[in-house]
């Protein structure tokens, strides 16, 4: 048997959640990816994974197998790397994640111009919310905001976000602007399902006094910029990021309500796997990130950004149409 191999194999049916999935990303049949996961098996005397009609699962010896398979595949490409003198090329497939508000509003650009930059990478995205195990699921790299670095990941930061509490101008017209942060509890309150406590929200008042509240309400979402549209439609109070809510708080759709009592700030951090020798391609991926973001483009203070290329072309088009009918 190649252990090589065989572990590589092991690895990518973990990625892709199947035999089949792993086959086509390897270009080979299934029953090969099959047997080659039966002889690890036969030669460590272990099951590595569940295997049901439905899915598969790691086993506990699968699991810790696996986060020493990807430790000692990522070990192996950095010394190839190193020894063909690609140590400080980046290139490759990054594999990243990042949720879905953010990523669509910032992290696009930010991949865009990395790419410009280092053109021998490629890129393989996945925008959720949920909380992705990086390990578990193969990606080098997750951009996430809150929180600080599990164990057995490495943080850097990158930025920073403020949370907003905020509702649109006829929410407030037909039931009030809260005054103080128990108020809230009058109120219709849109909460977001991954937060840590998602019907607790929390203040910072004059002296550094903490406000704690339990909010209630009759949404509740996985997705900030959902919340944030139902607010700007008028359905109730929401507490979401500045880069979230921003351009409708400039554009006056939504209003910042509570301002003497801010909620408290989110560090934004690119994580990665605890690594002894770090990729070449997430380096300098974490780097660009700390240097991309070093301004924040999302504060509700910062300037709206220019119009994209696609939207001058519409813009003109239009202008132009609407000379034709005149």
């Amino acid at each position: 048997m190649d252990r090589f191999r065989a572990i590589a194999t092991f690895v990518k049916v973990v990625e892709t959640g199947s035999f089949a999935g792993a086959a086509q990303r390897l270009a080979v049949s299934v029953s090969a990816v099959s047997r080659l996961v039966a002889d690890l098996e036969a030669h460590l005397g272990s099951r590595l994974l569940n295997r049901t009609t439905r899915r598969l699962s790691l086993t506990e010896a699968g699991r810790r197998f696996h986060e020493h398979g990807v430790q000692l595949l990522a070990d192996l490409d950095e010394a190839e790397a190193s020894a063909s003198a690609e140590a400080v090329v980046p290139r490759g497939t990054l594999r990243v994640t990042c949720g879905t508000t953010f990523g669509n509003a910032h992290l696009v650009g930010a991949v865009a111009a990395f790419m410009v930059k280092y053109p021998d990478v490629r890129f393989e995205v996945e925008l959720s919310d949920r909380m992705v195990d990086l390990v578990d699921e193969g990606f080098d790299a997750a951009v996430r905001i809150g929180g600080s670095p599990a164990s057995n990941l490495v943080g850097r930061r990158i930025g920073s976000s403020a949370l907003v509490c905020c509702a649109a101008p006829a929410y407030l017209a037909r039931h009030g602007t809260p005054r103080v942060p128990d108020d809230l509890t009058r109120h219709r309150c849109l909460l977001y399902q991954y937060a840590t406590q998602r019907d607790v929200w929390t203040f910072v008042g004059a002296g550094g006094t903490t406000w704690r509240v339990r909010v209630a309400g009759p949404v509740v979402a996985n997705n900030g910029s959902f919340l944030a549209a139902l607010a700007r439609d008028g359905a109730g109070i929401t507490y979401e990021p500045d880069f979230a809510v921003g351009p409708d708080v400039r554009a006056g759709r939504l209003v910042p309500i509570l301002r003497d009592f801010p909620p408290p700030g989110a560090p934004i951090h690119v994580m990665y796997p605890s690594r002894r020798h770090l990729s070449a391609k997430v380096r300098a991926f974490a780097q660009f990130l700390s240097e991309h973001f070093a301004t924040s483009q999302w504060a509700l203070d910062a300037p709206s950004p220019p119009p994209s290329t696609g939207a001058r072309m519409r813009a003109a088009r239009a202008s132009a149409s609407g000379r034709k009918r005149k």
